[in-house]
């Protein structure tokens, strides 16, 4: 069977091969194959410039590690999602952008270095991929949290507090950063059980979602998430957080200016 590659966008098509035939894993990692066959089985990938994943070379606190994800360069991006090749557990988040631009500021936990990449989906169901390694002392995953031994930390469960904002360096937009209080355990450290956010709505005062996102255990303890709004965007007086984490506990709450 013939084939032709085609350049475009800094991704590498190969077509009229099966959607699984793939130039080599730029960040050459050891799981690649096994984390294609699991997260994206029978659906077409291709590496792409146009996904950015900015992160620390070097990490010096492995339980909390500034990532940075960016599809803006990419036109219809539908989802978002980011995964750490040799984490004990691979998928960090995902995301649907709404509203709000394709990127999202958030800290991981990471156990060892990794590769960690953002595959983002487009309307047409293609996975355009980036990605960069980090490297890090290890052990993030498997310690404890610690506002699992904080004695308010119950009594604070899910409190978001945040901010928006006009920021030159997020475009003509607005900028909104939330935290939520909340352990973000990973189940791997000895007698304490998985107990993370699973679901997170942020929404303007209409009720149009800005961004939906889906956690996972290696978000780091009070999660800090950071979005962008486009250009157009630029009157937000608030948005309302509401969520729940995997006990059911729910999330519920305003963030003003």
């Amino acid at each position: 069977m013939g084939w032709t590659i085609l350049r475009h966008l800094g991704a590498w098509l190969l077509i009229g091969w099966p959607a699984w035939v793939l130039a080599a894993d730029p960040l050459d990692s050891p799981s690649w194959e096994d984390l294609r066959k699991r997260y994206f089985a029978g659906q077409t990938v291709v590496f792409d410039e146009a996904v950015q994943v900015n992160a620390p070379v070097s990490a010096e606190d492995p339980l909390n590690v500034p990532i940075g994800v960016d599809a803006s360069g990419l036109a219809g991006v539908q989802e978002v999602r980011v995964l750490a090749d040799l984490n004990p557990i691979v998928e960090i988040l995902s995301f649907q952008p709404g509203r709000a631009q394709p990127r999202l500021g958030f800290r991981v936990k990471l156990q060892q270095s990794t590769p960690v990449r953002a595959a983002a989906r487009t309307a047409d169901g293609v996975w355009h991929m980036g990605g960069t390694w980090v490297n890090t002392t290890g052990g993030g995953c498997t310690l404890p949290s610690t506002g699992s031994a904080s004695a308010d930390w119950q009594r604070r469960l899910n409190e978001v507090s945040g901010r928006i904002w006009h920021n030159a360096a997020a475009g003509p937009g607005q900028r909104v950063r939330i935290r939520i209080i909340h352990p973000m355990d990973t189940g791997l450290a000895a007698g304490i059980p998985a107990f993370f956010i699973q679901d997170l709505l942020v929404a303007d005062a209409s009720g149009h979602a800005l961004m939906h996102i889906q956690g996972h255990e290696p978000v780091s303890e009070n999660p800090l998430f950071t979005l962008d709004l486009p250009e157009g965007q630029t009157n937000l007086a608030k948005v309302r957080v509401t969520g729940r984490d995997n006990n059911g506990n729910r999330i519920d709450a305003w963030v003003t200016p």
